[in-house]
């Protein structure tokens, strides 16, 4: 096949991608840049002068970056143990593993709202065991808010290291062990390294997930607790405020894309 043929035929899949998606997002993201007929920096400097959306951000990233972290604290030991496990029961795992993906995150967020509740589980628990009194509020805050986003991500960092450690050759443990390491050794010199991909992927998903969530923190958190992806609703449908919102919708690409970088460079 000639390059002009092979033109020709990816061009109906370039102009649809073009019309349908890269158009659109140039239009909206634009918004941020165009300061009275030039492209300028003023509306990113505003937005940023304002206390309330200083700490949005920084809400956001501490919340997303603390569940990208325990999510993948809690998901290598479970992958671990999941490759170990022999067919069909690894089928089986990575099933109920996926299964929560297709629940939609709306009921597995009101489920939540029914387990922090002033009468709900938690609180019952905590006032058997003598640590709280009353019961204590958990709604609307940010540990609710991040246990939700948690929850609703665990499954996609798990699969990723899964996927990973699927790949590792079998031998290269045995070989550290014979060498002489122990297991925290050969878990961070060998299976680390080379599970990295599946690390960075899934650390991407997680924290991108965390980042542009809308229904976990605006139930979860309520107008308490706001996030960037909150903050964009109200500024769109409440405020009238597009220029806020293209502003908030670069810095969620943004944010994206430098995390992405940085987990890349951590792991070289």
């Amino acid at each position: 096949m000639t390059p002009r043929v092979a033109a020709w035929l990816l061009a109906p899949a370039l102009l649809f991608i073009g019309l349908f998606f890269v158009a659109p997002v140039a239009a909206l993201l634009s918004g941020a840049f165009r300061v009275d007929g030039s492209v300028g920096l003023a509306h990113l400097a505003a937005f940023f002068d304002e206390p309330l959306h200083r700490d949005v951000t920084w809400r956001t990233l501490r919340i997303a970056g603390l569940a990208t972290i325990v999510a993948a604290l809690l998901c290598y030991p479970a992958a671990l143990a999941m490759v170990r496990v022999r067919p069909p029961w690894r089928g089986l795992l990575t099933g109920l593993v996926i299964l929560p993906l297709m629940v939609s995150p709306i009921a597995r967020t009101y489920a939540w709202i029914v387990l922090l509740g002033r009468s709900g589980a938690v609180n019952a628990v905590l006032k058997s065991l003598g640590l709280a009194e009353e019961p204590m509020q958990l709604l609307f805050t940010e540990f609710a808010v991040f246990v939700g986003l948690l929850q609703l991500m665990l499954p996609l960092m798990l699969v990723s290291l899964v996927s990973s450690l699927e790949n590792l050759p079998a031998d290269v443990l045995a070989a550290a062990a014979t060498l002489g390491a122990n297991r925290w050794q050969r878990f961070t010199q060998v299976v680390l390294p080379l599970t990295q991909e599946g690390l960075i992927v899934g650390g991407t998903l997680v924290f991108t997930g965390c980042v542009t969530a809308y229904i976990t923190p605006a139930l979860l958190g309520g107008p308490q607790v706001l996030m960037l992806e909150t903050l964009l609703y109200q500024k769109v449908n409440q405020l009238s405020d597009p220029v806020s919102a293209s502003v908030i919708a670069v810095l969620l690409l943004a944010i994206t894309v430098v995390v992405n970088q940085l987990l890349k460079r951590v792991a070289r």
